[in-house]
């Protein structure tokens, strides 16, 4: 359990530079320009905590131990990120939420958003086959092992998606990965463990810039933040775990194509002071 918490508290280090490094080189490298969006307020941010936080959760990823859960959390951090980045540097198409972009897709219509909810939910489902005793997948419990590894994908996915849906307002997103990291760091053990409390690391990088309004995650950090929670969460947990972790990020979902994430917090204490602490506007 020490050696466990000390590869934790490295990898929580290793992550937070990894994330600083990144979003120190916006002005370095003269590129910083090119990263600006106007926000929900008009005000302008900057996209480069996005790459930075992809950058920090992968880095994170690599701490896992065993192997199968080391190269399970670098494939499903990296792909989404890659994926996100897609989304957020080459967009095409006007539909948004998860509805849209399946309706695009019905329509024959391929767009960025689309092959970002395709991709994600294939490679979350190939990280959950390769992380979870995969050495079933060739005896006798073959059809339990692949439908846990479908729900652990799902669960995967479903945490990137709820992280990039709160990834509203400043800081929302970083509070929700904060507290998710916490869960996994009280309930979690082995690279459950590791993964949770290394994101905190990344957590901590990026949750300044993002407070006062200067930086957000946008699809590529809060897609890569939420791959790596997704999989400290699903790794190592049962089949009623995963089941249930799975029905409430789809209900949570579904719920986000019908209501406003931004309205319901607003409109309730506690909710609302937890959402506004530490934010500059």
């Amino acid at each position: 359990m020490i050696r466990t918490l000390v590869t934790a508290s490295v990898a929580a280090v290793a992550g937070y530079a990894a994330t600083r490094t990144v979003i120190a080189a916006r002005d370095r490298f003269g590129f910083g320009d090119r990263l600006d969006r106007t926000n929900h307020a008009g005000e302008t941010v900057s996209l480069i905590e996005g790459p930075a936080a992809a950058a920090g959760a992968t880095t994170v990823a690599i701490f896992a131990d065993p192997l199968p859960h080391r190269l399970a959390a670098t494939l499903a951090t990296t792909a989404a990120g890659m994926l996100g980045a897609v989304d957020d540097f080459a967009e095409s198409g006007s539909e948004k939420g998860l509805r849209g972009h399946l309706s695009a897709l019905a329509r024959g219509e391929v767009t960025t958003g689309g092959l970002k909810v395709l991709g994600i939910s294939a490679s979350s489902v190939v990280a959950a086959l390769i992380g979870r005793d995969a050495e079933e997948l060739f005896g006798s419990q073959l059809a339990g092992s692949l439908a846990d590894a479908v729900l652990a994908g799902g669960v995967i996915a479903g945490t990137a998606n709820l992280i990039n849906l709160l990834d509203l307002r400043p800081a929302r997103a970083l509070k929700a990965s904060a507290l998710l990291a916490g869960i996994g760091l009280l309930s979690g053990r082995g690279s459950a463990l590791v993964l949770s409390g290394g994101s905190l690391g990344v957590i901590a990088a990026a949750f300044a810039d993002d407070a006062a309004g200067l930086t957000m995650l946008g699809d590529t950090g809060a897609n890569a933040l939420g791959s790596l929670l997704g999989t400290a969460a699903a790794l190592d947990a049962s089949r009623t775990e995963l089941a249930l972790s799975l029905a409430l990020l789809a209900g949570l979902t579904l719920a986000s194509e019908k209501v406003s994430f931004t309205e319901v917090i607003e409109s309730t204490p506690g909710l609302r002071e937890l959402d506004a602490w530490a934010r500059v506007h």
